[in-house]
């Protein structure tokens, strides 16, 4: 191990809320000189009871207050397992630190005027739990201290991916495809203060909705792109999807399952319920409208003019949907439709030592450690925050002597 290296252990479920991604890392330096290398990566999925009780209780919903409470220990309980786990099957000998992202149930960002004053966000999975089980400080809660400056909170990780992914000559976009999609610009040769970072809109998020819709809860994703591959994009419906405002919205910018989760796939099928599309078809236009909705904020967001292309160098994949080719592959076509990005390589995090399903738990460690060493790590370019800020909260073990 190297000298003054930390052992920290990043945990994140995503808002698939699928199980809980545990990440050891062995983190050396501070601040921008931080350097990470990954020890290993465990996935634990929550029980289906569990998982089906939190999707339901996500926003927009109406549950009793009893629930939500009973939730934030069982979902702590379900990351202290996580943890755990992961512990005993990477075989950590030792542990410094623990950052823990929990379980995203609500995320209401500010969106100007008098909706300023109603910013909120709850992510599930009581730090104190965790810190209990495994006798090791936790840092959680990480969006709060950027929302309480103004901020999105949201995205967290546009910090990381300049400490891990920066590069003094290429021009990178640092692509996660969660349920939500949300991207990292990093120019050639640019400082912190140069990052771009924004939710492009939805990811897997609409493609699952479909999948559970379909087989009526049976399945819950679209494995390997598989049913999206033996359908056909709906042109009317794509359009239609497009034309969601905040496809369109500025940066700052983040989403949820409040613009793009269940709730909205019904009242969309509703909508379109006169074109008679089967499943496979539904599948191959979610999957091309993830796709475009990313190119066009590549497009609107990113190059030195609106409707301009973007100087890409290399395309950095993560996240889940990065293993569903049909998807990758729909990306690719769109961001070479007009010749100019055919020669942009895209790449995973894979290639550079970080499992791609590891990528997130990684970057809650990174945040962990720069809370511990109070490190502001928000970018206000990215969130709106007034200011510079150290994100999190930590929970400790032990009592004060």
């Amino acid at each position: 191990m190297a000298r003054n290296s930390r052992i920290i252990l990043g945990l994140n479920s995503g808002t698939s809320a699928d199980g809980v991604d545990a990440v050891a890392c062995e983190i050396t330096g501070r601040g921008l000189t931080m350097r990470v290398r990954v020890l290993g990566h465990v996935r634990s999925p929550y029980a289906r009871e569990l998982q089906e009780r939190l999707l339901r209780i996500m926003a927009p919903a109406a549950t009793r207050t009893e629930e939500l409470c009973r939730l934030e220990t069982e979902a702590g309980r379900a990351f202290a397992d996580a943890a755990a786990a992961a512990v005993k099957k990477i075989g950590l000998k030792h542990l410094d630190l623990i950052g823990s992202h929990g379980q995203t149930i609500c995320h209401l960002p500010p969106s100007g005027g008098k909706a300023r004053s109603a910013a909120a966000t709850l992510q599930l999975g009581d730090p104190a739990i965790i810190a209990a089980r495994l006798r090791v400080p936790v840092v959680a809660r990480f969006r709060q201290a950027d929302m309480a400056e103004g901020g999105q909170g949201a995205p967290l990780v546009p910090w990381t991916d300049y400490v891990l992914f920066g590069h003094r000559k290429k021009n990178r976009v640092v692509q996660n495809i969660g349920g939500i999609a949300n991207l990292t610009w990093l120019p050639a040769g640019g400082d912190v203060e140069d990052v771009t970072g924004f939710d492009t809109g939805p990811g897997n998020m609409v493609i699952d909705a479909l999948v559970r819709h379909f087989t009526r809860g049976r399945r819950h994703f679209d494995r390997g792109g598989r049913q999206a591959a033996r359908g056909r994009p709906d042109a009317r419906v794509l359009k239609g999807l497009l034309n969601h405002p905040f496809l369109t919205r500025e940066p700052p910018r983040s989403c949820g399952r409040e613009e793009f989760g269940e709730s909205w796939v019904r009242r969309v099928l509703k909508r379109n319920a006169t074109r008679r599309l089967s499943a496979e078809d539904w599948l191959a236009t979610a999957t091309m409208f993830t796709a475009v909705s990313i190119t066009l904020a590549y497009i609107s967001f990113l190059g030195p003019r609106r409707g301009g292309y973007p100087p890409m160098d290399e395309i950095i994949l993560c996240g889940g949907g990065e293993r569903n080719p049909t998807l990758v592959r729909r990306l690719a076509e769109c961001v070479s439709f007009n010749g100019r990005f055919d020669s942009v390589p895209i790449s995973t995090t894979a290639d550079y030592g970080i499992p791609t399903e590891a990528k997130e738990g990684v970057s809650f460690a990174m945040l962990a450690a720069a809370c511990a060493d109070r490190v502001p790590a928000n970018l206000p370019q990215v969130t709106g925050a007034r200011r510079r800020v150290v994100l999190g909260q930590i929970s400790n073990p032990e009592p004060y002597p």
